[in-house]
């Protein structure tokens, strides 16, 4: 048999066809794109993580497969499914959580919706009105030892105020009254925020408040154990002796309430005080800056008048400086009607008077009682005369009677007494109606209409009519009388420029007429020269005379043996 060749590849076209549908380089696409696609899965596969579940009272803003979870602008999640509860009540949000965001699924972690928002003078979320709202997560403190692993949450249906990674101190408050404080509310420490009020609920006995605030750092170090709070919120208005005066701590504690507080000078070099620790949240400054006092002596006084204006927390003054605060107010009703009376319980605080801080040494009770033998009084005054307000004063009154302190059987100090404020006023207007009510206005009354009768008789008698008549006559006749005058010195006034004329030539003869006395006998004049030698020669001849009397005197024979015995003599 003979062998057939076999043939050439080439030569064969179904060969060379099954040879081209066993590798096509089109064929790398799918290839690729299943490459792609497994590695897609296998990296999606690999960072997923658990599925968690949501609860909240609405779905307002979320969307699923959209919805993202996110924690400091970082996705860790997508919302997948959204549906309603069994009992219709809430919201069911089913969150597909990434694997990095595993170890933070604990009972630490918190959640809930960003959208806009205004609250406590706040607005946030703003940027939520392009974006669309999403899920905050915060996954609590770090590394928290007790943390258990948690998949089902319920969600915050408001922001928690402080996040677990802000540095900072939480603190407790008790009060009596919330007023206009709420979550988010500011903590201010000297009128600067520095911490905010996390929540506040009703305490158990239904009679007070708990409300917890945080403070950041570094300002937590001003809280230390002797710190006081009180209530900043909205405007205080007082009426005082410098007038009105509005005070605010600033605009978000008028819109939504705020809590300050201060320490003592003497209490800030202690430690801060620690986390957790419970504080009281007074009403006010006033009465924040009152509590610092920590020695109080409980005193009373009784009043048997009326007490309306006076309330608990009015201040007690001595000298005008506030010493203390009423503390309580009890009628005591007697159903006799005869020994009713109000006792004022009130503390004085020692403190506020340094240098007698401890009385030097004597009891309060014998103090109180010397005082008092002083006329010391506690009296209720009046504070504001336009809303009424009373306080309650301790006063010296020299006439006030005699009286004692005493000291009941709780150790509180008995001060007596005395009226004052309305009370004090109305006794002394009782007092002056008593003193008007002696005046005899009925005698009054009629000597003064005795009196107007007499005086209508003088006026309507005829001797006055009389008077009047002649006194008219009488103006008449002075009338004409000057009316004669004027006419009569009409021509002398012609005259009395003519007189006028000649006084002045009068004048200027006299002044030439003494010119001419000065010329001739003045001390320059030939005259009073030759006066002058006159007087001289005159003098000289006295002088001869005088000594001639003297010779004639001596030598009285002279007159007959004339001056020639005198040269015998000789």
């Amino acid at each position: 048999m003979t062998e057939q060749p076999a043939p050439e590849p080439h030569d064969d076209p179904q060969a060379d066809t099954i040879r081209t549908r066993q590798f096509q380089p089109i064929w790398l696409i799918p290839i690729v794109a299943a490459l792609i696609a497994a590695y897609l899965a296998f990296t999606a596969l690999s960072q997923r993580g658990p599925l968690v579940t949501l609860t909240f009272s609405t779905a307002d803003g979320l969307k699923a497969g959209q919805t993202k979870v996110r924690h400091k602008a970082v996705d860790l999640g997508t919302v997948e499914t959204i549906r309603l509860s069994a009992d219709l009540a809430h919201v069911v949000v089913e969150v597909r959580m990434q694997r990095e965001a595993t170890a933070e699924l604990t009972d630490k972690a918190r959640f809930w919706v960003v959208r806009p928002r205004l609250n406590a003078g706040n607005i946030s979320g703003l940027d939520t009105l392009v974006s669309g709202a999403y899920i905050e997560m915060d996954p609590g403190p770090a590394g928290a030892a007790d943390a258990k692993v948690q998949r089902n949450f319920k969600g915050l249906e408001d922001p928690p105020a402080v996040r677990s990674d802000e540095p900072g101190t939480s603190y407790i408050l008790h009060t009596g009254h919330v007023g206009g404080i709420a979550s988010g509310s500011p903590v201010l420490y000297r009128d600067i925020a520095v911490g905010e009020v996390l929540n506040w609920e009703l305490a158990p006995d239904g009679q007070s408040f708990v409300i917890n605030i945080f403070v950041r750092k570094p300002y937590d170090r001003f809280v230390h154990t002797a710190t006081h709070f009180w209530n900043a919120s909205g405007l205080s208005i007082e009426l005082g002796a410098n007038g009105v005066q509005a005070k605010v701590s600033n605009l978000q504690a008028l819109l939504s309430g705020a809590i300050a507080f201060d320490t003592a000078a003497e209490a800030r070099s202690t430690d801060p005080s620690a986390g957790g620790v419970t504080f009281r949240l007074y009403a006010n400054e006033s009465a924040a800056n009152a509590a610092s006092y920590t020695q109080n002596l409980p005193f009373m006084t009784s009043f048997n008048g009326s007490v309306r204006g006076l309330a608990v927390g009015a201040p007690v003054e001595f000298y005008g400086i506030q010493i203390g605060a009423v503390t309580s107010i009890k009628l005591v009703f007697d159903p006799a009607g005869t020994e009713s009376h109000v006792d004022v319980r009130y503390d004085l605080q020692p403190e506020r008077l340094a240098p007698f801080a401890s009385f030097n040494g004597v009891p309060p009770l014998e103090t109180a009682r010397n005082l008092v033998k002083r006329g010391m009084r506690a009296q209720l005054r009046t504070s504001n005369y336009l809303t009424g307000q009373l306080f309650l004063g301790l006063d010296f009154l020299p006439s006030a009677p005699a009286a004692d302190a005493t000291q009941i059987a709780d150790g509180t100090i008995v001060l007596p007494g005395t009226v004052g404020g309305f009370d004090n006023l109305t006794a002394t207007v009782t007092a002056l109606s008593a003193e008007v009510a002696k005046i005899p206005f009925a005698q009054i009354g009629a000597d003064l209409q005795s009196t107007l009768h007499g005086v209508s008789g003088l006026v309507n008698g005829p001797e006055l009519q009389q008077s009047l008549t002649a006194l008219a006559a009488t103006l008449k006749e002075a009338q004409a009388v000057v009316q004669h005058i004027d006419d009569g010195s009409a021509p002398m006034l012609k005259k009395l420029p003519d007189i006028a004329a000649n006084l002045q030539a009068a004048t200027a003869r006299s002044a030439t007429l003494l010119q001419s006395v000065q010329d001739g006998y003045g001390e320059q004049s030939q005259t009073r020269r030759d006066l002058d030698r006159l007087i001289v020669q005159a003098a000289d001849t006295a002088r001869s005379v005088r000594l001639l009397a003297d010779y004639l005197t001596q030598h009285p024979e002279a007159l007959i043996a004339g001056r020639r015995a005198k040269a015998t003599e000789k």
